[in-house]
């Protein structure tokens, strides 16, 4: 922990997301994902007086820290999900983006603060949610949902092939009278359901995903940012997007592989082409020396796409 009894993030491709996503520094940039801030400081840093930078985090801690560890007129933070960004936006009277920026997933204060119930590492209530003041925490929704639908979560988000197994063996429990409610809890179920397991994982670390993934909605969350940020970027305005595994980084592969495609109306074959609303820029990963000093940025894709002369 730092000074301040925050746990520490170190942020990943820090350098080569703010030189992607800057094209001007009188713009009005979009930090989806505050996290603890690694990000939206460093371009503070090179905005211009008049840049603007607008801030959105769906965690209540992550919120407190930017409000007192950050205090610049050109920033405002928000707390709310980045996948309703129009509306608040709207709100702000802000039309257009000339940036967004989204680093996804779980940020290491949440992982390495045993009370959020997102790790198997530390004994706690198995909560899991990234805004602990809304909807239903991981333990309650093992507590209601049917072996068919824990199944598919841990299956589907976790790509676990002993969901089947593991989603059994936590019914069985359940209905012993003893619900899974903590962490080392399901470590325990998931040990004993999965037989195989890579070396050097965790058999629980697949499950951890699955019912993360589902508890905060972020797959949905992320298709509806992409959608809100392609329609709020201004032409020449800039999408970059960090994803730490295959799901996310599919969703954003897909979405900006359509996006930059022109498209044909196959009703009417002699039309002409809807011109692409993105240009796919590149793929970067972190460097070695990135990945030596911090070895969590090692599963990190970064995917960058420019915003066209199209319409909306």
């Amino acid at each position: 922990m730092d000074s301040g009894g925050q746990w520490q993030h170190t942020t990943v491709l820090l350098a080569e997301a703010i030189d992607a996503l800057l094209t001007t520094p009188d713009g009005v940039y979009v930090d989806g994902t505050f996290g603890r801030g690694g990000h939206s400081r460093a371009l503070l840093e090179r905005l211009s007086p008049s840049g603007r930078l607008i801030a959105f985090d769906r965690d209540p801690e992550a919120v407190a820290a930017a409000r007192s560890g950050i205090s610049d007129a050109r920033f405002s933070i928000h707390h709310a999900r980045f996948g309703a960004m129009s509306q608040t936006l709207a709100d702000l009277g802000v039309a257009g983006i000339d940036g967004l920026l989204l680093d996804l997933g779980v940020s290491s204060p949440q992982i390495d603060n045993p009370a959020r119930g997102f790790s198997f590492r530390f004994e706690a209530p198995l909560d899991m949610r990234m805004d602990p003041t809304r909807g239903e925490s991981a333990a309650d929704f093992l507590a209601r949902a049917d072996e068919r639908h824990i199944a598919e979560v841990i299956r589907d988000h976790g790509e676990e092939r002993f969901a089947v197994q593991i989603a059994k063996a936590l019914v069985a429990r359940r209905e012993g009278g003893n619900p899974v409610r903590t962490t080392g809890e399901l470590s325990e179920v998931v040990a004993r359901a999965v037989k195989t397991r890579e070396p050097g994982q965790d058999p629980a670390t697949r499950t951890f995903q699955g019912l993360r993934i589902h508890v905060n909605a972020e797959l949905e969350e992320l298709e509806q940012g992409l959608k809100s940020g392609v329609e709020l970027l201004h032409p020449s305005g800039r999408l970059v997007v960090i994803s730490f595994h295959s799901l996310e980084d599919r969703i954003v592969k897909t979405f900006i592989a359509r996006e930059s495609r022109s498209e044909v109306d196959r009703r009417a074959p002699f039309a002409p082409e809807q011109p692409h609303r993105l240009k796919a820029l590149g793929r970067i990963k972190p460097s070695y020396g990135e990945l030596r000093a911090n070895p969590r940025a090692r599963s990190a894709v970064m995917r960058v796409a420019e915003r066209t002369e199209v319409p909306a």
